[in-house]
């Protein structure tokens, strides 16, 4: 007998997750599995979680910003602002 899991995702996440096992000869469904077997098979999380800081960090605040309203006219712009936004996590402890 196998019992379901259900789980709520973003549409966005879902598609870009589905279009990423299909490119691997996977389906979603099986991804899962895997990812249970191998905690399982770990005691744990498959994998180390940590915190997140400087490139995940510093995109998700431009994205913040622009949908804020703020603009970046040029990639120089852009770049700067994820290259200060790096250096003050770096400066703050972050990894």
């Amino acid at each position: 007998m196998a019992k379901t899991i259900q789980v709520r995702v973003d549409d966005n996440l879902k598609d870009s997750a589905d279009l990423l096992f299909s490119s691997l000869g996977l389906d979603t469904s099986t991804a899962v599995r895997m990812f249970l077997v191998a905690a399982m098979e770990k005691g744990g999380i498959p994998f180390d979680v940590k915190r997140s800081g400087g490139w995940d960090l510093a995109i998700r605040e431009a994205i913040a910003r622009r949908q804020a309203g703020e603009r970046f006219y040029t990639i120089e712009e852009c770049m700067t602002e994820l290259d200060d936004a790096i250096a003050a996590e770096v400066a703050n402890g972050a990894s």
